[in-house]
């Protein structure tokens, strides 16, 4: 890799991150920086929700797979460079020919495309402040040249700045001074194969809603309620007592917040999964603030407790620090969330923006649902293994 133009590419990049993008552009215009140092041929992007690291949208260039086959390959079936893995192991990118020295019918998931010309893949997962928040694949042709250290080093060293454009890219979506809708959840059932068995109106309208370009031919093929529904079809029964590892926050075309969520159906024919839909609950919402903000767990709580009216004295209190400690915790917060008073923080930042109310929950919410295809009409041929589509 010539180090000039990885240079070049690094500072391009760590420019986007800070350009206030969508996620879809800043993935878009990535890909090309990249393609100055890295080549490749074919490339996708996800974001991720933090809290169960399920995909929540893809910026595809000559992919495409279900979430069906995501959810399989990257939660279920053991193989290498699993995103999530890359996430929570700290390497933050990987190779397949390094990682199967040389041998890629190794990987599981290179079984299912190399008769399709694919070759070496690699793969970046973006983390900052130990927060997950999004990944992306780059792929090279049957008999071109296997990525290097190099550039999976390389790669690593662009994960941070990346992630960052993610969290950016989410906070700048989010709508102001929402207004409640009163839709009831929706509702679709899969059968026992993953097919699609039952939709509700309301869930068809709920995802028309959804971000995905190009959008489904039928409401039941919608990638981001597959994903969710494989997840909660992969569960082992007792895996998920709390029902928290089958969900999802998707954000709509009007920046409006859903929450998605699978569970198994008793009675009637094995293995099927009902997906509920509906409006998201500020609650699932109010801690994607914070982490997307960067706020620590101390910063977190005193921003809770501003939003309870309480003095500087009242929070030392609670806190069991001195009145310093908390003005030194506000400035942090004010520099990270960009206002200058408490009275912005808690009314032109969270109230206003966000949420009506502060609340614990468990898990960490995110996300809104893309799939776009960047390859014009006509310039590919599907693909299909099986029963699904998995590259083109």
């Amino acid at each position: 890799m010539d180090s000039a133009a990885g240079r070049h590419t690094r500072t391009k990049i760590e420019r986007l991150a800070q350009s206030g993008l969508d996620w879809v552009t800043l993935s878009a215009r990535a890909s090309e920086a990249m393609q100055e140092a890295v080549p490749f041929t074919r490339t996708c992007w996800h974001t991720v929700d933090p809290g169960t690291v399920l995909f929540t949208g893809s910026l595809n260039r000559d992919i495409e797979c279900s979430g069906t086959w995501l959810a399989q390959h990257e939660y279920v079936i053991e193989d290498v460079n699993k995103w999530w893995f890359l996430a929570r192991s700290g390497r933050q990118a990987g190779a397949t020919s390094l990682a199967t020295h040389g041998d890629l019918s190794r990987s599981a998931r290179h079984r299912t495309h190399e008769a399709y010309g694919v070759g070496d893949e690699l793969r970046g997962a973006f983390v900052i402040d130990d927060v997950y928040w999004g990944a992306a694949g780059f792929l090279r042709e049957e008999g071109q040249p296997w990525f290097t250290e190099e550039e999976r080093r390389f790669l690593v060293s662009l994960c941070e700045p990346l992630a960052n454009g993610f969290r950016r890219a989410m906070l700048l979506a989010t709508i102001v001074d929402q207004e409640p809708n009163d839709m009831a959840p929706g509702v679709v059932i899969f059968d026992g194969s993953g097919g699609p068995e039952y939709i509700s109106p309301t869930a068809e309208r709920w995802i028309q809603d959804m971000v995905e370009e190009p959008a489904p031919t039928h409401p039941v093929d919608s990638r981001i309620v597959q994903l969710v529904a494989a997840r909660a079809r992969a569960l082992e029964v007792g895996q998920d007592p709390l029902g928290l590892a089958a969900r999802s926050r998707v954000q709509t075309r009007s920046g409006s917040w859903l929450l998605l969520y699978g569970t198994p159906l008793a009675g009637g024919a094995e293995n099927r999964i009902a997906v509920i839909i509906q409006p998201a609950p500020a609650s699932e919402i109010a801690p994607l603030v914070a982490l997307a903000y960067g706020l620590t767990d101390r910063e977190c709580r005193v921003t809770q407790l501003c939003m309870q009216g309480q003095s500087t004295k009242q929070m030392a209190q609670v806190l069991n620090v001195s009145a310093y400690t908390v003005q030194d915790h506000l400035k942090s917060i004010f520099a990270k969330t960009g206002v200058r008073t408490r009275g912005e923080l808690v009314g032109q930042v969270f109230l206003e923006h966000y949420i009506p109310r502060w609340e614990s929950v468990v898990g960490k919410p995110a996300g809104w649902g893309v799939l776009l295809d960047t390859v014009t009409a006509g310039s590919r041929d599907g693909v299909r293994t099986d029963d699904h589509e998995v590259y083109s």
